[in-house]
């Protein structure tokens, strides 16, 4: 993400903050908690026990903690974000959370992580991978955090490519969307850039083409509810 669109996003993530956990149940319809489920499926923890886990741009927590309740606090997660707002508030909940000692909170963005080299087993990032301009960079920095045989998950929203889906959805997204979230936000310029930004998004092959240049391996994209979200995985030979 280049230096001028940087303050832009993070104005505008800080400014939403207090709507985000509400606004994300309410316009995905509780799904947004199934496709977070199954991202952390995904990787293959098993029960957690020595392991750790980085999730990027975690908003206020939502995959962290999904991550620590399915492994009852055994694996290890440290949860970044850029936000200064969206950590604030992802603190709060991990506090309250029985397992939230398992999780731990730095301020950052994807293209300069705090991490070592080789330091995790696991990298997610749920919604925040299409905010970032530079996405092979981000990529290419998740590998560098990974061990050997470590696993990437990436869980992002995406257009539908099915011809009356994608026009009923691009009628929700573009028209009703923009209504809902900014009168509960009070920020409509947040969910009018939203629909922008996802129907910028690569396609499958496009992306999965990312991927595999910063590095990983058994590359798969899965559509999720319709193809409006999309997991895509990875892994660091």
């Amino acid at each position: 993400m280049n230096n001028v669109e940087l303050p832009f996003i993070r104005e505008m993530f800080d400014a939403i903050a207090p709507k985000y956990d509400f606004l994300n149940r309410s316009l995905s319809l509780y799904q947004d908690v199934i496709w977070r489920r199954r991202a952390i499926a995904s990787l293959g923890l098993g029960n957690g026990r020595g392991k750790k886990m980085l999730d990027v741009a975690c908003g206020t927590c939502d995959m962290a903690i999904e991550a620590a309740r399915r492994t009852q606090g055994r694996l290890t997660v440290t949860a970044t974000d850029f936000s200064f707002n969206m950590l604030a508030l992802g603190n709060i909940k991990v506090a309250h959370e029985p397992h939230g000692k398992a999780i731990s909170l730095a301020q950052g963005n994807g293209l300069a992580l705090p991490s070592f080299d080789a330091a995790y087993d696991a990298v997610t990032i749920a919604f925040g991978i299409r905010n970032i301009m530079d996405r092979k960079g981000a990529l290419q920095e998740f590998h560098r955090c990974l061990k050997n045989n470590g696993r990437v998950a990436v869980l992002e929203l995406t257009t539908p490519t099915h011809t009356l889906l994608r026009s009923l959805y691009l009628l929700y997204f573009q028209k009703v969307l923009p209504l809902i979230g900014g009168l509960f936000s009070k920020n409509r310029g947040a969910y009018t850039y939203l629909p922008e930004s996802v129907l910028k998004f690569p396609s499958h092959a496009e992306f999965k083409a990312i991927m595999t240049d910063a590095g990983f391996t058994e590359v798969q994209a899965r559509p999720m509810t319709f193809g409006i979200v999309t997991l895509f995985t990875g892994k660091k030979a």
